[in-house]
């Protein structure tokens, strides 16, 4: 009992690390973007990468977590997979109008439930799909506006989808398959997402913006948000390894959701952004969603482990003649010798 409280607790502190430091990252850096006029978000996201894993290097000399040596190849496919999301992503954002992009981080969890039933053969009940379907709804109405289609970006959310829903399957696979924690699986994977993103990123942000991210000016403001956000970084990435490890891809995908709600409710409060009754009706709607995924998984999580224990049980129950039959059968044989002598 003491352990099974133990996870629940380490699962709601994940899940309260991942939206604070989530929400708080995307304040800066709508911050650093809108208001200081710095575009570059592939090159940015390389330097998140690069201050995570000298961060993570930093607290392994002082033994802050165990390094766990992982096969080379799996660890730098991996990490080229996730670099490769991230700049699909952004490059759907370019390409399309933000509400395309919107659908497309909608149709994340879809092909996430598609992908575990059909690859790995996890069963999802129907009130969870259900709930999925509320929430879906919900985030559609608060943040699904314009919907212009072009067949590049069309093209490239598709990619984006394909590969955003591997690479957080194979987070959550990975770890469980090796038996390896969050930060291990972290500190293997980022300087290869880095690198990848690094090169990648000037080329993206160039064709997005047609600016050079190395010749921008840098004036002490913009260098401040730029140090902030990738501090804000580290609590990003940790916390995402760690919720997919503890949970499942979809449920980080219903936390991405929390945080779209979270962050248009911030920008309405401290940045003053446009906000409807639609936007309103659509956040109310979600949360709903998010409650009845929450309640119904955490209702069929404690029907399996009450099933599970039942089993063991019963398991004892029919060990238990067995050995107690033996036992009177032997004594039974002792008293007979005795009664012949």
């Amino acid at each position: 009992m003491g352990e099974m409280m133990g996870t629940q607790l380490g699962v709601i502190g994940a899940l309260f690390l991942s939206v604070a430091s989530s929400v708080s990252i995307v304040i800066c850096n709508k911050a650093l973007m809108t208001n200081l006029a710095f575009p570059f978000a592939t090159t940015l996201t390389s330097w998140h990468l690069m201050v995570t894993y000298c961060t993570l290097h930093v607290a392994l000399r002082f033994n802050l977590f165990e390094n766990k040596p992982m096969d080379t190849k799996t660890v730098v496919l991996f990490g080229i997979l996730n670099g490769v999301s991230i700049g699909l992503l952004n490059l759907s954002l370019g390409f399309n109008s933000i509400g395309f992009y919107q659908m497309t981080k909608l149709a994340v969890i879809p092909f996430t439930v598609l992908l575990e039933t059909l690859f790995l053969k996890k069963q999802f009940s129907r009130k969870i799909k259900l709930s999925l379907l509320v929430l879906l709804f919900g985030v559609g109405i608060a943040s699904v506006t314009d919907l212009q289609l072009n067949v590049l970006g069309t093209v490239l959310s598709l990619l984006a989808i394909a590969t955003t829903c591997v690479g957080q399957i194979l987070t959550n696979t990975i770890q469980k398959r090796l038996n390896a924690t969050s930060t291990q699986l972290l500190y293997q994977s980022a300087p290869f997402q880095a690198a990848i993103l690094f090169v990648s990123g000037p080329v993206v942000d160039q064709c997005l913006t047609n600016r050079n991210v190395f010749a921008h000016k840098y004036s002490p403001l913009v260098l401040t948000f730029i140090i902030l956000s990738c501090l804000i970084s580290v609590s990003v990435n940790f916390s995402t390894f760690l919720v997919i490890g503890k949970t499942s891809p979809v449920t980080y995908q219903v936390l991405g959701h929390l945080k779209t709600c979270l962050v248009l409710g911030f920008g309405y409060t401290l940045l003053h952004d446009p906000f409807t009754s639609r936007n309103i009706v659509g956040i109310l709607v979600a949360i709903l969603g998010m409650g009845l995924y929450s309640y119904f998984c955490t209702h069929e999580n404690k029907k399996k482990q009450s099933a599970d224990t039942l089993s063991g049980q019963m398991k004892d129950k029919e060990t238990t003649p067995f050995l107690s039959g033996k036992n009177m059968g032997d004594k039974d044989s002792d008293e007979a010798k005795k009664s012949l002598v």
